[in-house]
C-alpha cells in the first residue's frame, strides 16, 4: 500500500466508514496504526485514540515548548542571534588540514576488482572508526562554519540537526554494525530535537525550515508525528504560487531574520521535500519544476545553499529512489548530465562530488558506465591516515555577504567521511559481483 500523505485523515476516513475497524483502532490504536500503514514505531512512544461523541468533546493541546518563554522571546528578538554567535567564538575549529596524496593513474597489473573490493570495505571501516570518535555521544555529527572569501577569518564547530540528518541518510547505506550503532544515536538526537508538529531549524534564531524538516523527517520516519503526517500540512502550505516549496517556514512569533534575503526555491530543497513527502498530486508542480530545471542544463548556480549542480544530482536521485515513481522520467537525463560531469582522472570534481556523483548514478541505475575501479581506488587514496575524508564545502549560502565574515560555508571532515563511505558502499557491490 502507498503510504497516504496525510496519514492521521486517511485513519480517521477510514475509522468512519469501515466499523471493524474503528474498533481495533479505539482498542489497540498503535498495532492498528502500524498494521494498516506497515511500519514499526518507537516502544517508548504511546498512541492514544479518543472518540467524540454527541456527549463528550476531546480538546487536544499541543505540547508544550521545550524553550522557555523568556527563550522564545529573545530568538524573536535577536538576543540569542548574538548570544549563539558569542558562544561559537568560544568553539573553534582547528584549521582545514591538506588533502591525502591523490593515487596515481590506474596501471595495468593494478589490484583485481576483489582485491579493490577488501580494500574499500576496509577503508569504510577505518572511517567508521573515525566517525565513532567524533560523532558526538548524544548523536550530534559537527560541521565547521567558515568564511569562503577569507580563510583569515576564525572557524567555528556547529551542531544543527540538519547536519546529523544530511550525514546519517549516507551512512544508511553501510550495513556494518558500527555504522547503524551511528546512526541510532544520531536517530535519537533528531527525536531530541524534532518540534511539534514534526519540524526542525538550523539554528535557535532562524525560523524552521523545509530543508532540516524534509532531511530529518527521513531519518525518523518511523516517529509517530512524521508516521501520521502531522507536519504535511505546515509543509505543503509553504508553496509558493507554481507549487514549488519555499525553504523557510515563516510564522507569527517566530524569528524573522531571513525575509529581506529569503530567496527561493531552491532545487535541493524541492528534491528533499519531494524525497519525504512522496509521489502525490501536491508535489507534482514540484516535480515538474525540477525536471525542466535539470532537463534544460539550467542547474548550476541555481541553488542558493549547495555549492554546484553534483549537490542538485544527488539530491535528484535521492528522491527518485523513496519517493517513486515521482521524477523518473528525469532517469536517462540525469544519467547523461552526471556522466557528462566527468574529469580527467574519472571523477567529478573534487572527493565530496565524486562521493555524491557516484551515489546518484547508482540511484538512477547507471554506475556502472562509470570506470568503477578507478572511482574506488581514487576515494581509497584520498582517505587520511586517520580514516577521515578531507573537509571540503559541502553546503553554505552562496549568495549572502554578511559584512565583513564574506559569504558562509560549512563542512568538516566527517561530512565527507560519511559521503564517502556512501560511495565506497555502491562500488564495492559492483566490484565484488
Amino acid at each position: 500500500m502507498k503510504k497516504p500523505l496525510n496519514a492521521a485523515k486517511f485513519l480517521v476516513a477510514k475509522a468512519a466508514s469501515d466499523g471493524p475497524f474503528r474498533q481495533r483502532l479505539l482498542a489497540k490504536p498503535k498495532e492498528t496504526i502500524e498494521t494498516e500503514l506497515g511500519v514499526t514505531m518507537a516502544d517508548s512512544h504511546e498512541i492514544r485514540v479518543h472518540e467524540n461523541t454527541d456527549t463528550v468533546t476531546h480538546l487536544v493541546l499541543p505540547p508544550q515548548s521545550r524553550r522557555s518563554e523568556e527563550e522564545r522571546e529573545a530568538a524573536r528578538t535577536g538576543v540569542a542571534s548574538l548570544e549563539y554567535l558569542r558562544k561559537t567564538m568560544h568553539d573553534p575549529a582547528p584549521d582545514i588540514r591538506p588533502p591525502a596524496e591523490q593515487p596515481a593513474t590506474v596501471q595495468a597489473g593494478s589490484p583485481a576488482p576483489a582485491a579493490l573490493a577488501a580494500a574499500g570495505r576496509e577503508s569504510i571501516r577505518r572511517g567508521l572508526a573515525f566517525l565513532d570518535s567524533v560523532v558526538d555521544e548524544n548523536g550530534a555529527w559537527h560541521c565547521i562554519r567558515f568564511s569562503t572569501a577569507d580563510p583569515d577569518i576564525p572557524r567555528h564547530f556547529e551542531r544543527p540537526a540538519f547536519v546529523s540528518a544530511f550525514c546519517a541518510l549516507a551512512l544508511e547505506s553501510c550495513g556494518e554494525a558500527r555504522a547503524r550503532a551511528i546512526c541510532s544515536r544520531t536517530r535519537q538526537y533528531l527525536v531530541d530535537t524534532i518540534e511539534y508538529p514534526g519540524l526542525w531549524r538550523y539554528y535557535r534564531h532562524l525560523p524552521r525550515d523545509l530543508d532540516s524538516s524534509s532531511l530529518c523527517s527521513l531519518v525518523i520516519v518511523n516517529h509517530p508525528w512524521i508516521v501520521l503526517g502531522r507536519n504535511v500540512p505546515r509543509m505543503l502550505a509553504n508553496r509558493d504560487e507554481q507549487g514549488r516549496f519555499l525553504t523557510w517556514l515563516l510564522e507569527e512569533g517566530e524569528p524573522d531574520v531571513v525575509s529581506r534575503f529569503r530567496i527561493e526555491a531552491d532545487p535541493v530543497v524541492n528534491a528533499n521535500v519531494i524525497a519525504c513527502l512522496g509521489d502525490h498530486p501536491e508535489t507534482r508542480e514540484a516535480q515538474a519544476w525540477l525536471t525542466d530545471l535539470i532537463a534544460e542544463g539550467r542547474v548550476e548556480g541555481s541553488s542558493k545553499w549547495y555549492p554546484d549542480a553534483v549537490a542538485t544530482y544527488y539530491a535528484t536521485a535521492r528522491a527518485m529512489v523513496r519517493a517513486r515513481p515521482a521524477l523518473e522520467g528525469l532517469r536517462p537525463v540525469l544519467a547523461d548530465a552526471i556522466l557528462g560531469l566527468r574529469d580527467g582522472e574519472e571523477g567529478f570534481g573534487n572527493i565530496l562530488s565524486t562521493a555524491q556523483a557516484v551515489s546518484a548514478l547508482d540511484d538512477i541505475g547507471c554506475l556502472e558506465k562509470a570506470n568503477v575501479k578507478r572511482l574506488a581506488e581514487r576515494l581509497i587514496g584520498s582517505q587520511h591516515e586517520d580514516g577521515s575524508w578531507p573537509e571540503l564545502l559541502a553546503f553554505g549560502d552562496q549568495t549572502l555577504r554578511w559584512g565583513t565574515v564574506g559569504q558562509i560555508g560549512h563542512g568538516s571532515e566527517s561530512m565527507t567521511t560519511a559521503f564517502c563511505i556512501e560511495a565506497l558502499e555502491r562500488l564495492i557491490e559492483i566490484l565484488a559481483a
